[in-house]
């Protein structure tokens, strides 16, 4: 049984700073003389001093983390956060029971954006902030476990990403902490030139605050039902798409850039083949457009690139319906819901740097086979790959796979048809946000879904983000009994 108390310190420590970060929604409600302040305060008190009591019960005069304790940090830090960022959402007058705002506080926190909140054109500004705020601190955190914590797991190929002084578990806080403020810097700029782009495209200066916080998150919550689509012209469109691509590139390669190595932003193999599919799938769309008169080529393509880009992004915004588009489309954006953007991004799903070992992978097994006797190295960015990370690669590939196709059946057995099904469990699973069909599309909601569907898919949304075996590990008798 691993030590808890750091576990509950850290845990604690991330709470009060979640029961601070209610104030600003409450005091939004306040200035807008809305009665939701109050739900955003109570819900403050409660967080805090839950929070202090873990930190405080718990607290040690140096913090190391073993293996153990790392994976089971990871996956409750995620729980607990979503577990009271869900107060406000259940206290305000949003008409939500407690599982309908875990499911929408897990969405924001794990960057999803998939909601079951409807009338947001006419909802208050704390509630629009909280989802907002929500993303951003979800993107930030996900930015550093991925790049800081992960690595260290092993799991499923993510020691590419390790970097040459983080072979020590009791460097993980340490490391976490120069990774914050590095990649922290970046990311807020982000947000700041993101902000300032929709502010600049007709956006108000409230609409464009949240925007720019679930866009380069990759989360693609909006104060609007009908998304971006409420915002005529091509400005907000080709924003929101530059700012969505961004967010979907490992920000490692942003650090390395600043310091003057642009070439590895540009000539990263994983970047590489996220931008190929997305131009190729924007491309194959806008003809099917223009072979249908549904719009002139260049409508075609900003729509059809925004959309496309949201979806592989895992952002989840739209521009329209694109469920309407037809048959091709469809099938285009049911194929995308399993890219994902690049590791070390706020993006979600298997992500295309395990596609690039899986085709090295590929190339040399079919070597081996006309050159039984011959040694072919696998390579990735010019550098052999790590023994170990095709096998992680393979087993995260099928885990994921596997747990796609068991949740989709569990869905199923509520009488839910098998689209939806498949589309709603791989939406949440990478995170994506809509899925497919009338009820979980671009312009559905997954709030007429049953509450045990919605525990579900709050699960397959955590389960994604923490790259799944961070998550299954810990359901395992071995690593309890080890």
């Amino acid at each position: 049984m691993p030590d808890l108390r750091p576990i509950l310190h850290i845990n604690g420590i991330l709470l009060t700073g979640l029961a601070v970060l209610m104030l600003v929604p409450a005091i939004a409600d306040l200035a807008a003389d809305n009665d939701d302040w109050f739900a955003f305060w109570a819900s403050s008190i409660a967080t805090g001093f839950f929070g202090l009591a873990l930190m405080l019960a718990n607290r040690q005069d140096r913090i190391t983390l073993n293996l153990k304790q790392a994976f089971l940090l990871t996956t409750l830090a995620w729980v607990l956060t979503g577990a009271f960022g869900a107060l406000p959402f259940m206290f305000a007058e949003v008409n939500l029971n407690y599982t309908g705002a875990f499911f929408e506080a897990t969405s924001g926190l794990t960057t999803t954006g998939s909601s079951v909140l409807v009338g947001l054109d006419a909802m208050p500004p704390g509630i629009l902030l909280w989802r907002s705020l929500l993303s951003f601190i979800g993107g930030l955190g996900i930015i550093v476990l991925a790049v800081a914590i992960l690595p260290l797991l092993r799991v499923g190929g993510m020691q590419l990403l390790r970097t040459e002084s983080s072979d020590r578990m009791d460097k993980v806080l340490p490391r976490a902490r120069e990774i914050s403020i590095a990649t922290g810097s970046v990311y807020v700029a982000l947000n700041v030139a993101c902000m300032f782009g929709y502010w600049l495209n007709g956006m108000s200066g409230f609409d464009a605050l949240n925007h720019a916080m679930t866009t380069v998150a990759t989360a693609g919550f909006s104060t609007s039902d009908s998304s971006l689509s409420k915002w005529p012209g091509a400005g907000v469109l080709w924003n929101g798409t530059i700012f969505m691509f961004l967010g979907s590139l490992p920000f490692t390669l942003y650090l390395r850039a600043l310091k003057g190595n642009w070439r590895e932003l540009v000539m990263d193999e994983q970047v590489r083949l996220f931008a190929a599919v997305v131009m190729t799938s924007a491309v194959a769309i806008t003809i099917w457009h223009a072979s249908e008169d549904q719009y002139d080529v260049w409508d075609g393509f900003q729509h059809s690139l925004f959309n496309v880009v949201s979806v592989a992004s895992t952002t989840g915004y739209m521009s329209a319906d694109y469920a309407q588009w037809g048959t091709f489309p469809v099938l285009v954006f049911a194929v995308l819901l399993l890219l994902g953007g690049c590791t070390g991004s706020t993006a979600g799903g298997v992500k295309a740097l395990r596609y690039v070992v899986l085709w090295e992978m590929l190339k040399a097994y079919v070597r081996q086979l006309v050159t039984p006797h011959g040694v072919f190295q696998q390579r990735y960015n010019g550098r052999p790959v790590p023994a170990d990370v095709p096998l992680s690669v393979v087993a995260f590939v099928a885990a994921y796979l596997g747990a796609l196709g068991i949740m989709t059946l569990m869905v199923a057995a509520h009488g839910i048809d098998p689209m939806t099904s498949y589309s709603a469990v791989a939406a949440c699973l990478g995170n994506v946000g809509p899925g497919l069909g009338e009820i979980v599309g671009p312009a559905g909601n997954f709030r007429s879904m049953p509450d045990s569907v919605i525990w579900i898919l709050s699960f397959a949304m955590i389960l994604g983000r923490l790259e799944l075996f961070t998550v299954l590990v810990l359901l395992t008798r071995h690593f309890w009994r080890a």
